[in-house]
């Protein structure tokens, strides 16, 4: 990620949770979650298939973050050294200071605060770091956790795009949600 001067994907700790850069040696524990159907379900009617096929997509972050487009971590829970989601700044845009927010957490974590814990460093690392004004989660319509996670962080409903994605059988709304860096610092401000 040149255009920013990062060389490396940072490590952003929280109090339970690590998040480091991800590595093509991580495609065997992703695996586990990125191809559970009932974990993607919000995301992708078609979960990766095989450990190749995830590798291809590990290799397709990794050249995004060299051409400054993406940051992808995997999180791991520090007491047991497993990983147990991912998460990624996605779309950069650093001429318009915007980026949108990929998540998966592995079902037995999901529920459990993680994401919570997540924002709470990623946010700032996002604003205060790397300089952006706008952070964006889209959610498909029937994701009420996100939603409530997202409202909680002070993220703003926008607006809701109808049937943009085709599972097989039906279509889905999606939910666009917002956070500007005005409305985070003055969150963050009030003591």
């Amino acid at each position: 990620m040149i255009e920013n001067g990062l060389t490396a994907i940072p490590e952003l700790e929280t109090p339970n949770y690590l998040l480091r850069g991800m590595s093509i040696d991580d495609a065997e524990s992703m695996f586990v979650f990125m191809s559970d159907q009932q974990t993607m379900r919000y995301i992708t009617p078609h979960p990766v298939q095989s450990v190749d096929e995830l590798t291809k997509n590990i290799k397709v972050s990794l050249t995004n973050f060299q051409e400054s487009k993406e940051i992808p971590w995997v999180i791991v829970d520090k007491i047991s050294g497993d990983v147990i989601g991912m998460f990624r700044f996605h779309k950069f845009n650093f001429w318009h200071k915007k980026t949108e927010m990929g998540v998966v957490i592995r079902e037995d974590y999901q529920k459990r605060g993680v994401m919570s814990e997540i924002l709470e460093v990623i946010l700032p690392y996002g604003f205060d770091i790397l300089g952006l004004n706008r952070i964006v989660g889209d959610i498909f319509a029937e994701n009420k956790g996100s939603e409530k996670l997202l409202q909680k962080f002070g993220f703003k409903k926008e607006g809701q795009l109808r049937q943009t994605d085709f599972d097989g059988t039906r279509y889905h709304d999606t939910v666009v949600f917002s956070l500007l860096k005005s409305e985070y610092e003055k969150s963050n401000s009030v003591v």
